[in-house]
This record gives structure tokens, sequence and C-alpha cells, in this order.
């Protein structure tokens, strides 16, 4: 589903060259649930925009789906991105004069579905996420968890074949998480494949497989150990 093989990413100013990913490879396969670890300033969110389609870089070749997408122009990444894969942020990023319908709504009319089509697929996100009442609710009106199942919603209304969840529990307690958790795994039962960045061990663990990144480059290191390490150091 997505093999990315020797990707470097550099950063470079007048005066600094960063490397935020040195020779990163990483398969991933249909179906899996991935959860990516790591310290603060690994390289992970660096992975995941690269993985996302939303930067460029620097060397490498990056095939997703079975399609090399490491040369396509800007208009084709953006069909690729909008197409195959839908995100979920920290932040629920939800527009907040529109209620939850029109918000899941928005990415569909973008990409120029017809109204009785976008309207069979919020139906159906809005059921999956249990939110199908409060479809003319504000995001104000929710809950912090609620929320972030509207979003969770509006990256499935594309049908896309790979999520991609940045820290998707980390502005929520801890009941609250679990129970996006519990969502997160069910939608991979039904056949997503999932990637998901989180500093949370515990939320780790619920994955297919944990992938640690240390100094830009998947480390051979033991995941549980070094996560604690890190726990322990703050």
């Amino acid at each position: 589903m997505l093999s990315m093989q020797n990707i470097s990413m550099v950063y470079r100013t007048d005066t600094v060259e960063t490397h935020a990913l040195r020779e990163f490879s990483l398969e991933v396969g249909e179906g899996e649930f991935v959860a990516v670890t790591g310290p603060s300033g690994s390289g992970k969110t660096t992975f995941l925009n690269i993985a996302g389609l939303l930067e460029k870089f620097t060397s490498g070749v990056y095939a997703l789906d079975g399609k090399n997408v490491s040369s396509l122009s800007d208009a084709e990444t953006s069909r690729v991105r909008n197409e195959k894969i839908g995100f979920i942020f920290q932040g629920f990023n939800l527009i907040p004069d529109l209620d939850i319908y029109d918000n899941v709504d928005v990415p569909l009319r973008y990409r120029g579905f017809d109204g009785a089509e976008r309207k069979r697929r919020i139906d159906r996100v809005l059921d999956l996420v249990g939110l199908a009442s409060r479809r003319k609710h504000l995001p104000a009106q929710l809950s912090g968890g609620q929320q972030q199942r509207v979003a969770i919603a509006r990256a499935l209304a594309g049908e896309p074949r790979f999520l991609l969840a940045d820290e998707p529990t980390g502005n929520l307690d801890s009941q609250m998480a679990l129970s996006i958790m519990e969502l997160i795994q069910e939608i991979n039962r039904g056949g997503t494949t999932i990637i998901m960045v989180t500093h949370d061990p515990t939320l780790a663990a619920l994955a297919h497989r944990n992938v640690h990144i240390r100094d830009g480059r998947v480390s051979d290191a033991d995941d549980s150990d070094m996560q604690l390490a890190e726990v322990a150091n703050g």
C-alpha cells in the first residue's frame, strides 16, 4: 500500500542544513494499522506530511497504492491525495459557522460529487461515527470527542484507501481518547489502511505494528524500551 525507499528530506537556509529524514525506508501493507512513535524532532511530522503528499522530499522513491508518486506534477499530486488519502489531525479543524452535515460536505463539494452522491456519503459516515442525529448541530454544540468524530467522518466521506492520523486523541481526555481509538480500529477492520502518529504507548499498543522513528530513521531498537525511556525523561 505504501512503500518508501531511502527517503531523505533536507531543509536548507543560507546558513543551516537540517536533515529531517535520513534514508528513511518503510513498507505498510494494505489493511494494516501502524502506529508511529518517537521523540519530538525525530521526523514523525515530516514523514506524515510526505506520506500524505503535503510535502515533497529531497531524494528517494515513494510509491502509494502501487503508483510511484515521487515525480508527479502538483495537479496530479492533488488528485491522488484527494482520491486516496484521508487526514485526521489533533486539532479538529471544523468550520465553526457550518453545521456538522455541511462540514463533512465541504471536501465532497470540492471534488465535484453531485448532491445525491454527497448525501449518500455523508449519511453513511455520520451514521458510522454515531452522529446522524446531530447533523444540524454546530461544532460548538458538541463535546471534544464528538468534534473529533465529525473530523473522522469528514475524512472518511471521501472513501479513502489510506487514512493518516496525527495525534488524533491529543486534545481529548482518556475516556474520549479510548472511544475514538475504538472507532479508528473499527474503520481499520473495514479495510482502510491506517497510519497513526502518537506519543501515547497505550494507544500505540492498539495498532497491529509499531514503528519507532529516531533522528529521521526507523529505529531498530525495541520500541517499548524506548517509549518507557521517553516517558521517564519527560
